[in-house]
């Protein structure tokens, strides 16, 4: 060992006994009969900003678009994703492993409630029960011929998430936040979270923005003003779109007709999103 040393082994070229060795690889290894090429996670610094929405939007898009999406839903005492999709059936499986739900445009689902003998029945487990549940999500379900997986994060910054994070390789997460003050605060600690596991943040998406009145046009911030611009400019992060309150969205998620909504709000998430391919030199025509 050189006098010198910095202990810094990623910027030294030096070949010494004392060569720090990288840090293990926690990441899972999904169902050896799956096959997924990206996976982005949506997260929120707190419950209740719409983060099962907006995942839930941005899959809807990309299936659109001509990728075969899918939801992996780790939000496991709050589990939203099949309500949404007016999912009614449960989750089968075989000698193989567990085969996920199909929505009526083809999005593949995993959720505990499709597991669940009633839906409505609370998950009273503790952490590690809960975050091993999360693993075999991945592990465990054949996720076949997926272009982009989107895991629906448990909300904050505990014991689960970190374990999200620490089992599966992501390409990127998406923030979702709201207008409210202390919303900001707890943003800044997803992000940080999210720095130090060291995943790339494609962007911020603010839910329950503004109100446009159907009467006169104008677009009225029910929830007050809002922070996300001061967050990103901190942050150094872009704002990839920002959804209003909109009568449309709950009466939808209400019918479980997620897929039937025509909003234009996420297209500069869907364009960053699509950005992946590139990333990963597997892009589609």
């Amino acid at each position: 060992m050189s006098d010198q040393c910095s202990h810094n082994c990623s910027s030294c070229e030096e070949t010494c006994d004392s060569r720090q060795k990288k840090p293990a690889d926690l990441h899972e290894k999904p169902h050896a009969m799956s096959r997924i090429d990206h996976v982005i996670g949506i997260m929120s610094g707190k419950g209740g900003v719409g983060k099962s929405l907006v995942t839930s939007l941005l899959a809807v898009k990309m299936q659109k678009l001509g990728y075969h999406t899918a939801i992996l839903d780790a939000d496991i005492t709050g589990p939203s994703i099949p309500k949404i999709f007016g999912i009614q059936s449960r989750a089968t499986g075989n000698d193989f492993g567990i085969l996920p739900v199909r929505t009526k445009s083809g999005i593949d689902i995993m959720s505990i409630n499709l597991i669940l003998n009633d839906s409505t029945d609370p998950v009273l487990w503790r952490g590690p029960i809960i975050a091993g549940t999360v693993k075999q999500f991945w592990t465990d379900v054949i996720w076949e011929n997926v272009d982009y997986m989107f895991i629906d994060m448990p909300p904050g910054t505990g014991d689960v998430a970190l374990t999200v994070f620490q089992s599966v390789k992501m390409d990127g997460i998406i923030i979702v936040t709201s207008p409210q003050d202390l919303v900001s605060m707890v943003v800044s600690k997803a992000i940080k979270m999210a720095e130090m596991m060291n995943i790339p943040i494609l962007g911020l998406i603010e839910n329950l923005s503004y109100f446009k009145c159907p009467d006169n046009g104008k677009e009225y911030k029910i929830f007050g003003d809002s922070h996300i611009e001061q967050i990103a400019e901190n942050y150094g992060i872009d704002i990839l779109a920002k959804v209003p309150v909109d009568p449309a969205i709950s009466e939808a998620c209400d019918r479980g007709a997620i897929e039937t909504l025509e909003e234009d709000w996420l297209e500069p998430a869907v364009q960053r999103i699509s950005e992946q391919e590139k990333v990963k030199g597997n892009g589609r025509p």
